[in-house]
């Protein structure tokens, strides 16, 4: 009888602690799994595209090193705006991070545009040695004056000329129509070098160069082989006039909600994104390149001689664009 009473009672135990233990545990699990704080990511390229995979891995490493508790959700393809738009919705907290282009930001913060000037860096080493360096973290600072935070630095690579005879010196450039983005400093750029810039939209450069309309344009690896520009300008001239990176960015309403050991965290991971991206755009351009060459496109690196020819013909436009950070162009030159 004490047997069955024994077992009766165990049974009862269990329809009751059963149930609260399943409760506790789903409880448990509700907590862990939702996140204090979700954010949105702005990023204006595909899925695949190296600075929408450095995005992706910013938002896993923060999510792991904060145990869950901040989740950022990246949105590529522009979903959430242009970047001009974006920084816009960033200066008032409506989007928490974004990796923008410098060449907008210094739309915002005018300072930043003597980062891009044509060849101001030597190679990729020297433009990471600054950027990475303190005049690179001052600049970051600069962004917090204009409610935005600055993280960490980006590549984009390094522009070329491209065009339908070769380019071989600064002689060979003068009188030709080349295809510019539409950017004052770049056309300024194109004509101190003594040709003719013209301002088209990039899904028409095809057909303005097969058309003889501009005789080349300038642009990246990977663009160039993106558009099959190869095939109608067959010299590829690596002058790399410009290295215009690209920042990751958290809003400061944002920015100044948190800890500041999640400030840390944000900073570290983003730190740790941008070597993973610089790696990605490598592995990219080298692709792009293969691509190219393998069509039987010939390319042309200039002497270091040569490049510092060029770089002389831009006197106007450094006076132009940074008249009063003339001594941060030098120093970021002999960095």
């Amino acid at each position: 009888m004490r047997r069955y009473i024994c077992i009766a009672v165990a049974a009862l135990l269990l329809l009751v602690l059963v149930p609260y233990g399943i409760h506790l545990i789903r409880d448990k699990r509700a907590k862990e799994e939702a996140p204090e704080y979700v954010f949105l990511y702005a990023e204006n390229q595909i899925a695949d595209y190296p600075t929408t995979q450095g995005a992706n891995r910013f938002a896993d490493l923060v999510f792991e090193r904060t145990d869950g508790r901040i989740k950022i959700l990246v949105k590529p393809d522009a979903e959430l705006g242009s970047e001009m738009q974006v920084i816009q919705q960033m200066q008032y907290g409506g989007i928490a991070f974004a990796r923008i282009s410098l060449s907008q930001l210094a739309e915002y913060i005018p300072e930043m545009n003597v980062l891009q000037m044509p060849y101001l860096y030597s190679g990729p080493e020297h433009m990471w040695r600054v950027l990475d360096g303190e005049i690179g973290d001052e600049f970051l600072l600069k962004t917090r004056e204009h409610d935005l935070v600055g993280l960490s630095w980006y590549d984009a690579g390094a522009r070329n000329f491209y065009s339908t005879s070769p380019i071989t010196c600064l002689e060979d450039i003068k009188g030709m129509n080349i295809r510019v983005q539409e950017s004052d400093m770049m056309a300024d750029m194109v004509s101190a070098l003594g040709a003719n810039p013209s301002k088209i939209v990039y899904s028409e450069v095809y057909s303005a160069i097969e058309q003889g309309i501009v005789d080349g344009a300038e642009n990246n690896w990977p663009s160039y082989e993106a558009m099959r520009h190869y095939i109608v300008a067959r010299y590829y001239t690596i002058d790399e006039h410009t290295r215009v990176p690209e920042l990751q960015i958290c809003s400061k309403a944002v920015w100044d909600k948190l800890s500041e050991d999640d400030q840390k965290i944000l900073e570290e991971c983003a730190r740790e994104s941008a070597l993973y991206e610089r790696t990605l755009w490598a592995e990219r351009e080298k692709s792009s390149r293969e691509v190219a060459e393998e069509s039987g496109i010939t390319v042309i690196e200039l002497s270091p001689e040569e490049k510092l020819r060029f770089r002389n013909a831009m006197a106007s436009v450094y006076t132009r664009y940074c008249g009063d950070q003339m001594d941060v162009l030098k120093a970021i030159m002999e960095y």
